[in-house]
Order: C-alpha cells, then structure tokens, then sequence
C-alpha cells in the first residue's frame, strides 16, 4: 500500500494556507516582508454558502480570506470570524496561528482515487467541498506532517479559473 509521502510526491504543490488573528496584518507582512505582491482585498466565506462539511455535516463558520500567486505556489490567508471549521480548530490550538494546510491540485477525473487512497491510509476527512471549478477534501495530518493536507480535484472550468487567479484576475 502507497504511504502518505507515495501519494504526495506525486501531486502538485498548489497552495499554502496560514490562519492567522489580523488578516490585515497577514497581507502587509506578506507584500512587504517576503514580497508577495497581489493580495486582493479579503472577502467573506461562509461554509453554509459552499456547502463545506465540518466533521461530516454543514455548519455555520465565517471567515475571511484572501489569495496572491507568488509565482510558483498560491499563497492563501485565513482568518476566522464566527462559528465552526477547521480554521476556527486551529487558531484555538495555535494562538498565533500558522500555516494550517498544504493543497495538492490534480484534474478531477483522479480527485476519488487519491481521496481513497488517504481514507485507506487511515486519514480522516476534515471538511469537504464539492464546488463547480474544484472538488476538496481536507485531511487530518497533523500527526504525519503537522498540518492538513487538501486534495484538490480540479473541472476543467476550474483550470481556466486557476489561471485566472495566476494572472491576477480573481479569487
């Protein structure tokens, strides 16, 4: 059976996510400090409107987020408001907060056998989304690495959103 690492290094790196208090704070660290450049202006999430599963059902949770492409990967910034998720877990556990996940993107038509793979590694699903441009799993891997890791399977009018989002042209 393929381990973690097996089915990770043959996926691509697409995103890196930090929880953090100030999201605010977050992007001018970001933009100034390590030069990501990009950030558009942080918008409201509400799981409710995704349809995103908490711990197997749909519960109320806002945040704020926002994403810049840094040239190689997506840098993505979080910050919970209300409510429940995965986000929220994290920011109570590191009060700093921290980078909170790792997304690995491959095109949907292999989004069920990666998934499968991980449940039969023994990884739990923390939170799901099934979106028009993506299907997301978010795993708990934090004994293994420290962090969640999400599989992304990306449609094909996902692709075109990516490189969208590469060029600066949305969210």
């Amino acid at each position: 059976m393929e381990g973690i690492n097996d089915i990770i290094s043959k996926l691509e790196l697409a995103q890196i996510c930090w929880v953090v208090k100030d999201i605010h704070a977050a992007v001018d660290f970001f933009s100034k400090s390590l030069g990501i450049a990009g950030f558009p202006s942080p918008e409201i999430v509400r799981a409710q409107d995704l349809e995103m599963s908490y711990r197997g059902e749909v519960v109320a949770g806002e945040w704020l987020t926002t994403q810049a492409y840094n040239g190689l990967t997506f840098v993505e910034l979080v910050q919970p408001l209300s409510g429940q998720s995965m986000f929220h877990d994290y920011l109570k556990q590191y009060l700093a907060g921290g980078a909170q996940h790792f997304a690995y993107r491959l095109p949907v038509s292999n989004f069920e056998e990666v998934v499968g793979k991980f449940q039969a590694n023994g990884y739990e699903i923390i939170s799901e989304v099934d979106h028009p441009i993506a299907r997301m799993a978010f795993f708990d891997t934090y004994e293994s690495i420290g962090a969640v890791t999400e599989i992304m399977g990306i449609t094909p009018e996902g692709w075109n959103a990516v490189e969208q989002m590469k060029n600066g042209n949305g969210q």
